[in-house]
């Protein structure tokens, strides 16, 4: 009972020192997360259970994706990032420098989920869609499952409705 009790005692401080360690070691790491603007229009995904809503920063110039998400310590839970190519191609993501789980969701240039992967902090495994994507949305890890969001959902932004119905 008394080592329960010793343990107890330590636990917060111990806690608070892994909480803290955990932030130096993303900082550590090399950067300044990047902090877009939220676009003014929300992000709509039609799922099977009905819309859901999320406001996002838009991910546009090669800079801009190639940073992504880095060095992020939070990410309000109905906000994500956007990031939008050129042209519909083969893309993959990989996780350093980012300490966020995330749940990337890629998009045909059509304005469906095409893959919903997973990507753990810090990783280098690269993450990519079966085939050629537009778009992909970054948002925390287990969003996507929580909300119902799977291959064949349409998504709804200024930007992805006007290349889906260019086509």
């Amino acid at each position: 009972m008394r080592r329960l009790a010793a343990y107890l005692a330590i636990l917060p401080s111990t806690l608070l020192l892994a909480a803290s360690l955990y932030g130096t070691l993303a900082l550590a790491q090399g950067g300044q997360p990047m902090l877009l603007p939220v676009d003014p229009a929300p992000l709509i995904i039609e799922t099977q259970s009905g819309p859901r809503s999320f406001s996002v920063e838009i991910a546009d110039e090669g800079s801009e994706r190639a940073r992504g998400l880095m060095y992020r310590q939070n990410l309000p839970e109905t906000r994500g990032m956007l990031f939008v190519f050129e042209n519909t191609r083969r893309v993959a993501f990989w996780m350093k420098n980012t300490p966020l789980p995330l749940d990337l969701i890629f998009i045909g240039e059509d304005g469906k989920v095409s893959t919903v992967g997973q990507g753990e902090p810090f990783s280098e495994a690269p993450i990519a869609a079966a085939g050629p994507v537009r778009f992909v949305l970054e948002v925390h890890q287990g969003t996507a499952a929580g909300l119902g969001v799977a291959p064949g959902d349409r998504l709804h932004h200024p930007i992805i409705d006007a290349i889906a119905e260019a086509r």
